[in-house]
């Protein structure tokens, strides 16, 4: 990394972390039409990367067998300085390049599913497993995280020295994600609590768990 050099990371453990609190990942590849990102979910095993989609999909498709960038970023804060010069973002970012390889057997690729399931909600063993229709019509691609880095920026704005003693506000603020409390649907045949792994992405234990209202 050039831009910004002291502030990339490229161990290992700090770049799971901050897939690990991700959700959603940006996937760009060049197709025959130019240049296309598009957002998706993911999963990962600590050493590869999953991505998935519909056996259609033009952008894993077209980036089976070929060079993939994958992006994961996380807003912390938004960071402003006495000049707007200055104004900047915390931020936790993860690149991820690399050859996009297709699973086709079928333990492989219930494998990787269940990664990028339970990656956002450990709820694959609680559901109806995917189908033998579900597997045909999905396509499942890997790759290796071996060309990975991460840069990161935390802190203050950093002002020129001139700026700080003048009148100007400067400062931080913080951005978080807050997950509500789980709402059941109106066509559910069942119990309307949610499953313990749901509950607990609001940060429900088992005897938090409040009956959400049918929406």
């Amino acid at each position: 990394m050039r831009r910004g050099a002291p502030r990339a990371r490229y161990g290992h453990d700090e770049i799971l972390a901050i897939l690990d609190a991700g959700m959603i990942a940006h996937v760009g590849v060049t197709t025959p039409d130019g240049p296309l990102v598009l957002p998706m979910a993911y999963g990962h095993d600590g050493d590869r990367l999953y991505l998935h989609g519909a056996a259609a999909n033009h952008l894993l498709g077209t980036g089976e067998g070929h060079e993939v960038c994958v992006t994961v970023t996380h807003l912390d804060g938004l960071v402003m300085a006495r000049t707007p010069f200055h104004n900047s973002m915390n931020y936790r970012s993860v690149v991820v390049r690399g050859r996009a390889t297709r699973i086709d057997d079928e333990p492989g690729k219930r494998r990787a599913l269940k990664l990028v399931t339970d990656h956002v909600v450990a709820n694959w063993d609680s559901v109806r497993p995917p189908s033998q229709s579900d597997l045909r019509k999905t396509l499942v691609l890997e790759m290796l995280l071996e060309e990975a880095s991460a840069k990161v920026r935390a802190g203050d704005p950093v002002d020129e020295p001139d700026d700080i003693a003048g009148p100007w506000w400067a400062g931080v603020v913080p951005i978080t994600t807050r997950f509500e409390t789980p709402i059941a649907s109106a066509d559910l045949a069942g119990d309307s609590q949610p499953p313990v792994p749901i509950a607990a992405v609001a940060g429900q234990t088992p005897d938090e768990r409040a009956r959400p209202h049918r929406g």
